[in-house]
């Protein structure tokens, strides 16, 4: 796999293609990932995309590219759409836009899916487009750590108002105070980052992802994370439920 997948498939669907080999480390993880906001997801998808040569499918990351683009799907039209209007994109939005980026699901480099899905109907519209494709799911990893841990870490996250990198005061603090690495933008403090919001947003993420974390219970396919202590020790209790899950299944 390239050291830097281009991802073009998926941001751009259609007949895009992008610049993947097959990995080179033998069985090709094809991973959902779960976690509330401030769980360090995003740190992890990075670490375990790297440690595993498989390719970081973010539904975020599609809508953020979507905005500085002009020809977009239908689909995508109406769920950027809805977004402006400050409303949820619907089941069916989000199914239609991943659905128009599925051959990314067949990938020989393998995926981590962040973002998709959120939903136990969109959980169930995910195995329906990996049954055509011909693959199936390895792991749901859900990451998971205690309310005043995750309020904590979200207090002192700050977000850049230009490109929107995030950083935080302590764990990844920016190299000059309240500037952005990346761009030298502006670094904020976003009002649902401010710990009574953060505990009304962790409410409304528990109550609507019990049912997707049911759901994969049933199936065998859930695994739980702490995620406690640095990234690299995060990581490497993410790979050591993997290889578990490997042994156990003869994955």
């Amino acid at each position: 796999m390239s050291k830097h997948p281009d991802r073009a498939a998926w941001f751009e669907g259609g007949d895009a293609k992008c610049d993947v080999s097959p990995s080179p480390r033998g069985h090709v993880y094809r991973l959902v990932l779960l976690g509330p906001p401030g769980v360090g997801k995003g740190t992890q998808a990075e670490l375990l995309c790297k440690a595993l040569g498989t390719c970081h499918l973010s539904t975020g990351d599609v809508f953020r590219a979507a905005q500085c683009q002009t020809d977009h799907s239908p689909a995508l039209k109406a769920a950027l759409e809805a977004m402006r209007r400050g409303e949820l994109v619907s089941d069916d939005l989000v199914v239609s836009m991943v659905s128009e980026r599925s051959g990314c699901l067949s990938c020989s480099g393998g995926f981590l899916l962040d973002g998709f899905p959120r939903t136990a109907a969109q959980a169930e519209a995910l195995n329906e487009l990996l049954e055509q494709q011909g693959v199936g799911l390895d792991a749901v990893l859900s990451y998971e750590l205690p309310l005043s841990e995750i309020v904590d870490r979200l207090s002192g996250r700050r977000t850049c108002s230009k490109c929107k990198a995030v950083f935080h005061v302590t764990a990844r603090p920016p190299q000059k105070e309240e500037v952005c690495d990346l761009c030298g933008g502006q670094l904020i403090q976003r009002e649902d980052d401010r710990p009574e919001s953060s505990r009304v947003r962790m409410q409304a993420y528990e109550e609507s992802t019990k049912p997707l974390a049911d759901y994969y219970q049933k199936t065998g396919l859930l695994v739980p994370i702490r995620a406690e202590g640095s990234p690299e020790t995060i990581l490497e209790r993410s790979r050591d439920a993997l290889l578990a899950l490997a042994v156990s299944s003869k994955i």
